[in-house]
């Protein structure tokens, strides 16, 4: 059994040395045999020299590819074309795996008999982030006990392992409408509609580096408006949810004032639930404040 690892960078060189040592040091336990791919998402090669480096100090191999149109995407199927194992691995450039990372998935999609097996993205904090932070769980993701099975509303491509055979046959694997933001979750609502059954593993979690510059209240706000504009591309519900935000944005613009009383961490949970819904009324008339997710 072998395992491909496919990680998409762009213009973050030092997280990215930080995950590729942390994947040079899985341990296969005998069970498994695994490799890297890095799609670099900048067409000046910016991680070219990072990917080098430490491909000269690892016996384990690394595959360097380039997306030259900036859009994960793209960069996340053209890292699939690299791809040569059995199974695919999906982690964030911004995560670090414990060494027993791939074992722990790949035990559980074994034992669970999965399509796919999800585990945790737990934040790490380089530096103490503002008490608001901490206290509103602002970067704190749903967990769930090892064997739920998970709704495509929760499946994202920074903490999975996958059976390749089930994305062999697909014409468009992350598909590049939904821009820098839930192509993931379009994919596996997709693969869950075809049959497939994904497991959570709690066991088999991954740090995610949370920067300072993700504490700010603009960068909030901006991930919401695109959250919202870009739910309405998933098919299902769409009157269903179009209507509750029409209730949600006057509803939670009255109570702000009142919930800053209570503390900033709830004023500021709110706000951006409120903007989660502007972000879908927004898009809804033609309107798009936000084309590009920051990163």
């Amino acid at each position: 059994m072998h395992i491909s690892v496919c990680v998409c960078t762009f213009h973050r060189p030092e997280l990215l040395a930080r995950l590729l040592n942390g994947l040079c040091k899985q341990s296969p336990k005998g069970e498994f045999s695994y490799s890297i791919v890095v799609a670099d998402n900048d067409y000046l090669e910016s991680a070219r020299s990072t990917v080098n480096d430490i491909a000269g100090r690892t016996a384990i191999q690394m595959t360097y590819c380039v997306e030259a149109t900036k859009s994960i995407s793209l960069a996340r199927n053209r890292a699939l074309e690299h791809a040569k194992g059995d199974l695919i691995a999906f982690i964030d450039d911004d995560e670090v795996p414990p060494t027993n990372w791939l074992f722990l998935l790949s035990k559980a999609l074994i034992d669970y008999e999965a399509s796919g097996i999800f585990g945790p993205v737990r934040p790490y904090f380089d530096s103490e982030p503002p008490l608001w932070i901490i206290k509103g769980s602002f970067f704190n993701r749903p967990e769930h006990p090892t064997g739920y099975i998970m709704p495509w509303q929760e499946c994202r491509a920074g903490n999975v392992l996958i059976r390749k055979g089930i994305i062999e046959d697909m014409s468009t694997v992350f598909d590049p409408k939904f821009g820098a933001n839930a192509e993931d979750i379009d994919l596996f609502r997709r693969l869950k509609d075809a049959g497939h059954r994904f497991i959570w593993c709690n066991e088999a979690s991954v740090d995610e580096v949370v920067s300072p510059n993700r504490w700010k209240r603009s960068f909030m706000i901006n991930r919401a408006l695109l959250r919202g504009k870009t739910s309405l591309l998933h098919p299902g519900q769409r009157l269903r949810s179009v209507l509750k935000s029409l209730v949600a944005v006057p509803a939670y613009g009255l109570a702000l004032p009142f919930l800053q009383l209570l503390g900033h961490h709830y004023f500021m949970k709110y706000l951006v639930k409120l903007f989660d819904h502007l972000g879908k009324l927004l898009a809804l008339i033609g309107l798009n404040p936000v084309h590009e997710r920051k990163m």
